[in-house]
């Protein structure tokens, strides 16, 4: 559960959030707030409960415990039994399959928003214009979504989505349908959109590259619950658990015994720091990329075996067990790539080590 500030100056709020299915708890007891003109990523993986979260929001979904409310108006609350549908609730929306309909060229797919709140025809198509121009797309309104390409699609979506100034837009994992390439290269585009048109945006996703890249705060949910909530650069100095330094590959995490003033890898007489007593002789730690290194000197170097090297462009990403370690694994980056099998020696950094708990 995590609470930031006073919701009367947020965008969006929840408050004690909860969704049940039977006896099922999905949600439980969501806590958040989103100030105007920020983005927030809803990370997870799959069944963690962000989708139902945005759901929740949107309107889509009825809470069975706990308030929402959006620009300071109370959306959602079972203690007074509120519920506003999703047209009521000023949102914008854009999913994963960006859900253009293909009859419509793209103004009508922009204007449709208005069409539905019954605007006139002529600030109809002043609205569509403006909404095009602002993502580029303005000499576009003619054409049919099929001939446009998938980030031109996108940001068709996302003029329907702002076209009719909403307070607040939701993306539901709208880079998940395409390939690795293309959503690399879509993300910082989306992130400099959202910029530049200083939206307030919920962003579901399971890829913590995106959510990193696009958002001011980060919520890494687990299990129907918010395991973290901080800003992307906290998030990665000091993960809350290991679990979300695993989730976010920050690097490997091991168990950290203390024995006379020396911290040694559990169960083996591999020193890695001398650290003072933490209150408990056994802590979890996480050894991030940073902290792991090639030695140069073979004699005190931890030795390790090379399970796997990955090219990240202008480096390796290699993954090691340490010799004589069960169930620990390392990482970190080599400018010669390491061949599966290869001995290596480390080195580590203790100051670079971050402590659980």
């Amino acid at each position: 559960m995590t609470q930031i500030r006073d919701c009367g100056e947020d965008a969006v709020s929840t408050r004690g959030l909860e969704l049940h299915f039977g006896e099922t708890p999905v949600l439980k007891g969501i806590d958040l707030s989103l100030p105007k003109g920020s983005t927030l990523a809803l990370l997870g993986s799959s069944g963690c409960g962000k989708t139902t979260l945005l759901r929740l929001i949107a309107g889509l979904l009825s809470p069975t415990g706990g308030s929402v409310s959006i620009a300071g108006q109370v959306v959602a609350d079972v203690a007074t039994r509120t519920f506003l549908p999703p047209e009521k609730r000023n949102l914008g929306m854009v999913f994963q399959d960006y859900a253009l309909w293909p009859h419509l060229t793209v103004g009508g797919n922009v204007a449709f928003p208005l069409e539905m709140r019954g605007v006139g025809r002529a600030e109809r198509e002043s609205r569509t214009l403006r909404a095009l121009e602002r993502v580029g797309l303005g000499p576009y309104m003619e054409r049919r979504p099929s001939d446009l390409s998938g980030g031109q699609q996108q940001r068709v979506a996302i003029a329907r989505a702002i076209v009719a100034e909403p307070q607040l837009i939701l993306f539901d994992e709208p880079l998940s349908n395409l390939d690795r390439e293309l959503r690399e290269t879509m993300v910082s585009e989306l992130a400099e959109l959202i910029a530049s048109l200083q939206l307030t945006a919920v962003y579901v996703t399971h890829d913590h590259a995106e959510a990193l890249t696009l958002a001011d705060q980060v919520a890494v949910m687990r299990a129907g619950e918010i395991a973290q909530f901080a800003s992307p650069d906290i998030l990665i100095e000091r993960p809350a658990t290991s679990e979300i330094a695993d989730f976010l590959r920050l690097g490997g995490t091991a168990d950290l015994e203390w024995r006379d003033g020396v911290w040694f890898f559990a169960g083996s007489d591999h020193a890695v720091t001398i650290a003072p007593f933490r209150g408990v002789r056994l802590a979890r730690a996480l050894l991030p990329l940073a902290s792991v290194s090639i030695s140069a000197s073979a004699r005190h170097a931890l030795h390790a075996t090379v399970l796997r090297s990955q090219f990240r462009g202008d480096s390796h990403l290699a993954t090691v067990a340490p010799i004589g370690l069960t169930g620990v694994e390392l990482q970190l980056l080599s400018h010669t790539r390491l061949r599966r099998g290869d001995e290596v020696g480390l080195s580590i950094d203790p100051d670079r080590i971050h402590w659980f708990g």
